[in-house]
């Protein structure tokens, strides 16, 4: 936050009711009164005049005073937008009431430049704002109450109180030195920095239309939960998607000759049961056929392939990363994280220089973009191989930390490395470009409303979102254009 201001709009101005309040409760009370919706008109003006201050894009963040009071409130604002506060505020009531009270009532947070619009808005529907207080880069919660210094406190020491109950039960509930790990590494966030070295454009109307596209296989198997985006990704970039099921393949209703691409999906192949992919690659490895169908395919220099999340797992056991021939007991494979559970994250990962074809002209780029396994730690029983793979520069993806530096120690620390793999590597590819396997989820970033955060000069600069590029590069690749 810079430069903004805290405006508070009571639903029910001029009562401090504590009956039935978090406050009651710690004291072991209920209270003698409790809230009311004591104006029903003033609770529908309230929720009216919000939504035409959002159409207005006047509204920074916001939160309802519930549980706990205003006090309350504008902590859990502090903590979730990471900086501090400065509120001075006066009132009848005592300390107590003011901040602990839980009224009917709602905090926003707009630009100073907006906040004479923002008070027009709400006073136009007869409410009553004020003007409470503004936000600070500094991390310090000053609160001043009719010129008395109420609290004056470091904020990521009381978000860490806020925080401990559920410090306590994640580490019953994972690897506890992970639980430390994101403890420690979370009380100073500073936040995630993107770097797009590009300029991201939709893929121009004329190929989304044109007749002949090139047809790329999205795989899946029993299991499988990420086809839909997939396809959607693929299809926005000019390729005419088929969606293709391993039983498809087994009875031969469908082979592979026809396809220029590939793509083996995330999900949970045999709801995970064999591990990771085990159950998707025996399907293939131990039927000849459909062996040599995926052999003919990975061999010939006209198609590429993406294997995602589940998808990534099934192309290291079938040795398509990061390169055939390599014995199944040296074979680099994914395992389950360090953290022993599952991770959905938004996490952040930048893009090495690789022969990665779908990476052209990404490289250097630091961006957000979404995890979904439970199996993604990357092992190479070998560390020559390991070696080997980084001088090659077969290492496409890595997870990096909120500066976005390679730092072997940082990145490989969580939550920015959910999974644990070692110097962070998330990504890899075949020694010519063609074939990649990464376990982060690029289809789940493809549209600029898919990333739940993004800085606001990005939002308003980017045409399109930097994901897409990855597959409008195959089909630049499938067309010949650069390569």
């Amino acid at each position: 936050p810079v430069a903004s201001q805290l405006i508070l709009i009571e639903i029910t101005p001029h009562r401090a009711r504590l009956g039935g309040s978090a406050l009651a409760q710690v004291y072991g009370q209920v209270g003698d009164e409790s809230p009311d919706v004591d104006d029903p008109q003033m609770l529908k003006r309230t929720f009216n005049a919000i939504q035409q201050l959002i159409s207005e894009n006047l509204i920074l963040a916001g939160h309802d005073i519930s549980d706990g009071g205003l006090m309350t409130t504008l902590l859990e604002m502090a903590f979730s937008g990471n900086c501090g506060i400065k509120i001075r505020m006066d009132g009848p009531w005592s300390p107590i009431e003011r901040l602990f009270s839980e009224e009917l009532g709602v905090v926003i947070e707009c630009h100073i430049n907006d906040a004479h619009r923002v008070l027009e808005v709400l006073q136009s529907f007869d409410l009553r704002p004020v003007v409470i207080g503004e936000t600070t880069k500094e991390k310090n919660i000053l609160l001043s109450y009719n010129s008395q210094k109420v609290l004056e406190a470091d904020m990521r020491g009381l978000r860490q109180i806020w925080e401990e109950t559920s410090y306590q039960i994640e580490r019953l509930q994972i690897n506890p030195q992970c639980a430390d790990q994101e403890r420690k590494n979370i009380f100073d966030r500073k936040g995630p920095t993107y770097v797009i070295p590009f300029n991201p454009k939709p893929t121009p109307p004329s190929l989304l239309k044109a007749k002949n596209k090139p047809d790329v296989a999205i795989l899946r198997e029993e299991g499988s939960n990420g086809d839909r985006e997939m396809t959607s990704a693929f299809y926005q970039a000019g390729f005419s998607p088929w969606d293709v099921t391993m039983t498809d393949l087994i009875h031969g209703r469908v082979t592979l000759e026809r396809f220029r691409g590939l793509v083996s999906v995330g999900g949970f192949s045999y709801a995970d049961v064999p591990e990771s992919a085990k159950g998707w690659a025996a399907a293939i490895r131990f039927n000849e056929r459909l062996r040599k169908m995926f052999d003919d395919f990975y061999n010939r220099p006209d198609t590429f392939s993406l294997g995602v999340c589940n998808g990534c797992q099934l192309f290291g056991l079938l040795g398509w990363v990061p390169w055939p021939g390599i014995p199944d007991h040296q074979q680099p494979r994914f395992v389950q994280n360090t953290s022993g559970r599952f991770e959905s994250r938004w996490v952040t990962v930048k893009i090495l220089e690789s022969p990665a074809i779908m990476f052209r002209g990404m490289s250097e780029s630091i961006l957000g973009v979404w995890v979904a396994h439970g199996e993604g730690r990357l092992y190479i029983p070998d560390p020559k191989l390991m070696d080997e793979v980084i001088n090659k520069k077969l290492v496409s993806l890595i997870f990096v930390d909120d500066e976005g530096q390679r730092d072997g120690k940082i990145s490989q620390s969580y939550p920015f490395n959910p999974n644990g793999s070692p110097f962070g590597i998330t990504g890899l590819c075949s020694p010519d470009g063609r074939h990649l396997a990464v376990m982060p989820h690029p289809e789940r970033a493809f549209l600029k409303w898919q990333w739940p955060w993004m800085p606001a000069d990005l939002r308003e600069r980017l045409e399109a979102s930097p994901w897409i590029k990855m597959f409008q590069n195959a089909r630049e690749w499938c067309e010949g254009e650069g390569f």
